[in-house]
């Protein structure tokens, strides 16, 4: 099997959607030998943030020198960014090999597997064969039933921040929510909250509690940002000093949580050094978060798809980016709550430019754009993206404005490299 090939398999089977539950991923793994049983987790549940943590913390623990997997999604470039060994990207021979050798077991069950599950099912045998110390696992969607929790119990669990998202899956109130993302706590782990809903807190001391698993949060308050940009941030965390290059005001948290993170993982024997966390947090890198990908002028790219993601990336457009507005290019799926979105970004836009995300589940640009016109927006609707991003810089270049293209993760490599074609 080629890479090309095993591309093909993998998205084969993506009609099948999305099937909560944890019968077929069980199956899978135990034919091909339960791969996951002979690795060490963290698994990462959550609505918001569970990115960055997941890849803050990766970069900890292989400063500390761990060998680390990383399993994430979706993927922003490449698919192959979806399992990482030591900060690398899956190789496409190592992809092709493990994905024929799943494929073999896959083909015979009755009731296959969904895309998702096949993917889990794959990092996990390279995970394997690769023999990672430990692996950071981002959940896929929700938690209980999310094709990762086929793992048994990790080191740590860590439960985000909780916002209403997937709600046809997961339930329509907070609490629902992080119910379901709790489900990953498992008796013999240490449990980690990093989000900040009282709600969501309560649900997941209580999963905590029955489990017997030890409970911790971070100190927020012994949090103090010193200085903030596009560039970065410098802040102190419990009377240590750091510096995260994620932009964004939301970035000093989740490093705050990743060295929380660190911290419950030192309680479980892990050799986590001081200077591991404060190097770590420094080189870690993650495409699509409020990252700078242009000075002149300012362009960011922030994959913020629900209301309280966008609230974040514009706290910090209005932070970064007094009395200006952006102008903006924006594409979304249609199960998403955009309205609401909307009318968080809105008064910071001067005019947005629509794309339709390539993805089946996406709201067209002309809808989109009618959306935005209700909320009193300037919206312009594209057939393509490179052709918003040819507009976008043009107004951004003759305004002086800032540029801010946000919404789905789907748009970011055909935007990311029309951006680059444009600012040459």
């Amino acid at each position: 099997m080629t890479y090309e090939e095993a591309i093909g398999y993998i998205h084969s089977i993506s009609w099948r959607g999305s099937r909560p539950g944890l019968s077929r991923i069980t199956e899978l793994t135990k034919m091909i030998g339960n791969p996951q049983d002979s690795l060490s987790f963290v698994h990462i549940a959550g609505t918001n943030g569970k990115g960055s943590l997941s890849c803050m913390l990766e970069s900890i623990l292989r400063a500390a020198g761990y060998k680390t997997g990383l399993f994430t999604s979706p993927f922003v470039k490449d698919f192959t960014e979806r399992m990482r060994v030591s900060g690398r990207d899956i190789g496409k021979e190592q992809l092709a090999e493990c994905t024929e050798y799943v494929k073999s077991f896959a083909d015979k069950m009755a009731d296959p597997p969904t895309e998702f599950e096949l993917i889990t099912a794959i990092a996990f045998e390279y995970f394997k064969r690769e023999a990672c110390d430990i692996v950071v696992c981002e959940v896929g969607m929700g938690g209980r039933l999310d094709s990762t929790n086929v793992i048994k119990a990790p080191a740590l669990a860590v439960i985000t921040e909780i916002a209403l998202d997937h709600t046809a899956y997961l339930g329509s109130t907070v609490e629902a929510i992080a119910g379901e993302k709790a489900g990953i706590i498992k008796k013999g782990s240490r449990v980690l909250f990093t989000g900040t809903d009282g709600d969501a807190r309560r649900v997941v001391l209580d999963a905590a509690k029955r489990a017997g698993a030890p409970f911790a949060t971070p100190d927020y308050g012994a949090l103090r940002v010193t200085s903030s940009s596009v560039e970065g941030s410098d802040f102190s965390y419990r009377g240590a000093e750091y510096h995260v290059p994620l932009a964004g005001l939301y970035q000093p948290r989740n490093a705050a949580a990743a060295i929380e993170a660190a911290a419950q993982l030192r309680l479980c024997g892990y050799d986590i050094p001081d200077s591991a966390v404060k190097n770590g947090i420094a080189s870690a890198v993650w495409h699509a978060r409020f990252e700078l990908l242009s000075r002149d002028p300012v362009i960011i790219y922030d994959g913020g798809h629900n209301p309280q993601g966008v609230g974040a990336a514009f706290e910090s457009i209005k932070a970064y980016f007094p009395n200006k507005r952006v102008v903006a290019i924006s594409g979304v799926m249609a199960d998403k709550d955009y309205d609401a979105s909307i009318g968080i970004a809105s008064p910071y836009i001067s005019r947005v430019y629509t794309v339709r995300p390539d993805n089946p589940r996406a709201l067209s640009a002309v809808d989109y754009a009618d959306a935005f016109r209700r909320h009193g927006t300037d919206a312009v609707p594209c057939g393509t993206v490179i052709e918003a991003v040819k507009k976008a810089v043009a107004d951004a270049k003759a305004y002086g404005a800032p540029m801010l293209v946000f919404g789905s993760l789907y748009l970011y490599a055909e935007a990311a490299e029309a951006i680059r074609e444009a600012v040459r």
